[in-house]
């Protein structure tokens, strides 16, 4: 969502990071503008809609919407946002007008990656010296601005009726209400706990009042896709022997995950979680993206989103996740998959070749997944499973190699006190604390 408006900026002639310096009170309008314009998504070539694959009912879009009339007069107005200034209010809709299907969120899968890294907890310690004290320094004005609208944006209460909203006497806390999501669309829990005060007293209540709606064998169904995906690739180029390649097998568990997640979006379910907690989520991947004003505050400019998550981190005594890395690029490619299997787009055999075919652009991506998903969790995809015949292992390693550290950011202006260590994605996944 804000790195598709950051394309947007950068596509007109401005820079990306143009998109953090938005007021927030435009942000938040241009949210129900954008909620409002997912009932104009287009039909697919077979006659299937992309709001039903997407959203799982379309109607859940008008159901939430903002009246027409709000958006444009008294007393709600239009964001206003343009893209000639970030600063300018242009008196109208911003973009997408009219509504361009780049601008439908990520899969919650996104969402889930990136907070996997710890991102969320760092920014909420960086936020919360900035405005108890001065041990992070001064900002820039660019930064200020960042500072007040990621804590208008994620760290408090969206304004009354906004679609940003998710938070209520009903759910106390957002960074819950994702857990929660997570966990009924994936089986998965994040690998780090709730730090204490902002919801972890809340214990694993929103687990156990779930019930059965939670995808739990989730996990096993993706992990066997992508070793069948991977045996694929890795037969691709037999001439003769046999190829325990099965297109069969891999269209039949697209169809299974499907299946469940669609089952999780019955009704419109999760549709409106999602389009928040994905918001929120690329606030943080576009704040770390590239140098911008409050990276360069806190002397924290690298090169990647990893190593300047790494060194905020340590500016205030924390350690984001080890394979940070991996879970910032499979972000992306991971919600594209998944957003594709939910359409039924490899349901049939011909269709599912296309994941294991190296010569395709889907073929090279998949590849990526693989790789980047094995190390980040540990689970060695590649290797045959117990009872298949007896093959060499892969000579690849467990986990990618990791880049020469950057040199250490300037000392905090105090000692720091270690508050939480974020783990990577690992076997903890989907088990209580």
């Amino acid at each position: 969502m804000i790195r598709a408006l950051a394309k947007r900026f950068a596509e007109t002639g401005g820079a990306r990071e143009d998109a953090l310096l938005v007021h927030p009170a435009q942000l938040n309008l241009w949210l129900d503008e954008v909620w409002s314009s997912l009932s104009n998504l287009p039909v697919l070539p077979g006659g299937d809609e992309l709001g039903a694959a997407f959203l799982g009912d379309p109607g859940i879009v008008g159901a939430l919407a903002m009246p027409p009339p709000f958006l444009s007069a008294p007393p709600m107005a239009p964001s206003g946002i343009t893209l000639d200034d970030p600063r300018a209010w242009s008196g109208t809709p911003g973009p997408p007008h009219p509504a361009a299907v780049s601008f439908f969120p990520h899969h919650l899968m996104y969402a889930y990656l990136v907070e996997c890294t710890g991102a969320e907890v760092v920014v909420l310690e960086v936020i919360r010296r900035l405005v108890a004290g001065e041990t992070l320094g001064s900002l820039s004005p660019d930064g200020a601005r960042w500072r007040r609208t990621t804590e208008e944006l994620i760290f408090r209460d969206a304004p009354p009726f906004s679609i940003a909203s998710v938070v209520s006497e009903a759910r106390l806390f957002s960074r819950v209400s994702r857990r929660n999501a997570y966990w009924r669309m994936f089986g998965y829990d994040l690998p780090h706990p709730i730090a204490p005060g902002t919801g972890g007293s809340v214990g694993q209540d929103w687990k156990a009042h779930v019930g059965l709606g939670a995808n739990t064998d989730f996990r096993a169904k993706w992990s066997e896709l992508l070793r069948q995906v991977w045996l694929g690739l890795e037969n691709s180029a037999n001439t003769s022997g046999a190829n325990p390649t099965d297109p069969s097998y891999v269209a039949f568990l697209c169809s299974s995950i499907q299946d469940m997640l669609n089952n999780r979006r019955i009704g419109g379910n999760l549709a409106h979680e999602e389009f928040v907690h994905v918001t929120l989520m690329s606030w943080l991947h576009l704040t770390l993206e590239s140098d911008t004003p409050i990276v360069r505050d806190l002397k924290a400019e690298a090169t990647s989103p990893a190593d300047r998550l790494a060194r905020i981190a340590q500016r205030v005594g924390m350690s984001p996740a080890a394979r940070s890395r991996e879970l910032f690029r499979l972000a992306e490619p991971m919600s594209c998959l998944l957003r594709a299997i939910e359409a039924g787009l490899f349901s049939e055999p011909i269709a599912a070749s296309a994941l294991f075919d190296p010569t395709r652009p889907l073929g090279i991506e998949m590849r990526d997944i693989i790789d980047g998903w094995q190390s980040a969790t540990g689970e060695r995809v590649k290797d045959r499973p117990v009872g298949a015949a007896m093959v060499p292992l892969s000579p690849q390693p467990l986990r990618l190699p990791t880049p020469g550290t950057p040199p250490a950011p300037a000392p905090a202006a105090v000692p720091s006190t270690p508050l939480l260590a974020p783990a990577p994605v690992g076997a903890t996944n989907g088990h209580g604390r």
